[in-house]
Parts: structure tokens; C-alpha cells; sequence
């Protein structure tokens, strides 16, 4: 921002929410310093005082205004999985969920946002690996469970429940979100929390099929010999 400008935070707020909306409406092509001041209800000028270029204004917007991972400890992995899919709801269902979807299709080619994006996307990486890692630590899952994966599946179903849910229903999707993501770690830490004998004594085969960036474990396994499930070795 240009130093010495008038501060006035409800016209900042205004700006920022504006050029939110118009980037998720056009994306990148129709981003014009002209049309976010029109939609902020502001003059031109308000804009250059603060901002000399669009790429710095989309920046401070996303700095800002756009819901973001972060690092969370409730003292136990499920409620910190349930705490980081609840963020993940409130980015993909919320208003700015056009914004977070067109950022990442875009974001590379943005200069300046680009670098924003990318150093923002690997502070996330690092907040939801440290959850898993506390989780391991107080042996709440296994030492060789893969937070790569783990973290694949729980950030990957909360974003497809969210773009999947009918856009009248988002909403409320995001006003409610605790039931569905307390379901989605249920069934997630399942998967990776060791099982319990049978009651003869043997412990449950589990088949899983690995088909490259998704794995799943079908609900009534195919006919196998007892023994080693072969399948992929996966490594964080």
C-alpha cells in the first residue's frame, strides 16, 4: 500500500470484500481496478491512494478477507481433525468459496499473488501436517501412519461435500457443519486406528485398493487368501 494514505477501515473492508467478489464472479480476465470501485461504491482515486497496482490490491483482499487453514490443538487428534474440516467447510460453503476454487486455478499466473498463494498454501501444509504429528506423539494413531494421505482424505472429502452440495442448500451446509465433519473424522480415524481381535482371535483383514491419488477399502471385500493385504506402500 502506498504510505501516508487516509486510514479509513470500513472503506478498506468495503474495497476488499469488492474485489473478492468480482475475482470469484470474472476470475483474473475481468479484474479491473474500475469495476471493484464501482462495486465498492468508491471512487477511483480511493483505490490508487492505496493501491497502485490491481495484482497488490487482489493480494491485501485475499491477506485479509479469505478464510484460511490454521493450526489448531484441542488436546486430541479427532477434535483437531474435526477443527481443521470445520475450516475447510467454512472456505469451500462459505462467501468466499468461488474465490478459494478460482485462486486455485489461477493463482500461478498472478504475479506477486502467485508467491502470496503459494507461501499462504505451505504455511496450511505445515499447520494440518503438526496436528498429525501430535496425534502420532501421543499415540493416538500409529508412528507409520501417513499424514500425507490422512490429511488428503479428510481436506479432499470436506472440500467435494462442500462443492457437491446444491448451491441452496450451501448455506446452511455452512452454518452446520459439526455433525457431518465429527461423521468424517469418525470414519477416517477408523481407517487408520489399529482394529480390535475378532473374536477368534484373528484380527480383520482389510483390503485396500490403491488407484493412484485415492485409496478406498470396499465395503464387503473381495474373495482373498488370510495374510499380508498386499497393496501400495505409501511414505509421507
Amino acid at each position: 500500500m502506498t504510505p501516508g494514505r487516509p486510514r479509513d477501515p470500513e472503506v478498506d473492508r468495503r474495497i476488499a470484500q469488492a474485489a473478492l467478489d468480482l475475482f470469484g464472479d470474472a476470475g483474473w480476465a475481468g479484474f479491473a481496478m474500475e469495476a471493484v470501485a464501482r462495486r465498492a461504491g468508491v471512487g477511483k482515486a480511493s483505490l490508487y491512494l492505496r493501491w497502485s497496482t490491481k495484482e497488490a490490491l487482489l493480494t491485501d483482499a485475499v491477506t485479509w478477507r479469505l478464510a484460511r487453514v490454521a493450526d489448531v490443538d484441542t488436546g486430541t487428534l479427532h477434535g483437531d481433525l474435526v477443527e481443521l474440516a470445520t475450516q475447510m467447510l467454512d472456505i469451500y460453503a462459505g462467501d468466499t468459496s468461488r474465490v478459494a476454487l478460482r485462486l486455485g486455478l489461477e493463482a500461478a499466473a498472478i504475479p506477486g499473488v502467485a508467491e502470496h498463494y503459494e507461501a499462504m498454501r505451505r504455511a496450511q501444509a505445515l499447520a494440518a501436517r503438526a496436528i498429525v504429528r501430535r496425534g502420532i506423539r501421543r499415540g493416538e494413531v500409529a508412528p507409520d501412519t501417513s499424514a500425507t494421505l490422512l490429511l488428503d482424505t479428510l481436506t479432499g472429502g470436506a472440500m467435494m461435500h462442500a462443492l457437491i452440495t446444491p448451491a441452496d442448500r450451501r448455506a446452511d451446509l455452512a452454518r452446520n457443519t459439526g455433525a457431518y465433519v465429527t461423521r468424517l473424522v469418525d470414519f477416517l480415524l477408523r481407517a487408520v486406528t489399529p482394529a480390535l481381535p475378532s473374536r477368534a482371535g484373528r484380527m480383520p483383514t482389510l483390503h485396500v485398493f490403491d488407484m493412484g491419488q485415492f485409496a478406498y477399502a470396499p465395503a464387503h471385500p473381495m474373495r482373498h487368501v488370510e495374510g499380508e493385504c498386499r497393496g501400495r506402500q505409501f511414505d509421507d
